[in-house]
């Protein structure tokens, strides 16, 4: 009996140890995209395009070196989906701003202005990765990048149709070129606050204020 007992506990394999987790494992498919992303958007604020790559994104999270590639297959579609990210953001906002009830149509264009140049001035780096030439200038953006941002100006050219319906803007004016006068307005001020010539942050309401008053009638 007792050489029995030895045979057995010879033979019979030990239990499986539980491997370690990893930050490989620790990902599901969607959810290493999204950490990807964030871990993206806080390396472009924090050293600029030339300071993010693939490689050092997987270094930041966690993972292999390779794992990048199974969600973007080179830098420049990382910046287009990073940038993707910054036209939601940017539509989501002028949404619940133009969703506020209890305050007048003027008031509200008031804030989408201000939030505009707001944003910029505080995510210089994605602002310059939304509409600079590093993406445009060389004719690289991804679909979905297009899909985001050609919508966002089209929204732009509606809202003013209807302010114009409403009576907030000239009703004389051709809507596509008031659209985009206004926005290379907000554009114009966004840069110079962005690259430091000729103004700062304490003249931000200011310069709002101005053109707010410029481009809509009482």
């Amino acid at each position: 009996m007792c050489a029995k007992l030895l045979f057995m506990q010879k033979t019979i394999p030990p239990k499986k140890q539980p491997k370690a987790e990893t930050a490989k494992n620790r990902y599901h498919h969607g959810d290493l995209r999204s950490s990807l992303l964030e871990a993206a958007k806080a390396m472009l604020k924090e050293h600029g395009i030339e300071g993010l790559s693939l490689r050092k994104l997987a270094d930041r999270v966690g993972v292999s070196r390779t794992a990048p590639y199974h969600h973007f297959k080179d830098k420049n579609e990382l910046l287009c989906a990073i940038a993707e990210e910054g036209f939601k953001h940017w539509q989501s906002d002028a949404q619940q701003i133009f969703a506020q009830t209890g305050l007048s149509i003027r008031d509200k264009y008031r804030q989408f202005f201000q939030g505009y140049i707001g944003y910029a001035a505080d995510n210089p780096e994605m602002y310059d990765l939304m509409f600079g030439r590093t993406i445009w200038k060389q004719n690289s953006a991804t679909q979905g990048l297009r899909d985001a941002a050609y919508p966002s100006f089209q929204h732009q050219v509606e809202m003013t149709k209807k302010w114009q319906q409403q009576g907030l803007m000239p009703q004389g004016e051709d809507t596509l070129r008031l659209a985009q006068v206004t926005w290379g307005t907000m554009h114009g001020i966004a840069r110079l606050l962005i690259d430091g010539i000729y103004a700062d942050r304490g003249h931000i309401d200011e310069m709002c204020e101005c053109a707010v008053n410029l481009f809509t009638q009482e």
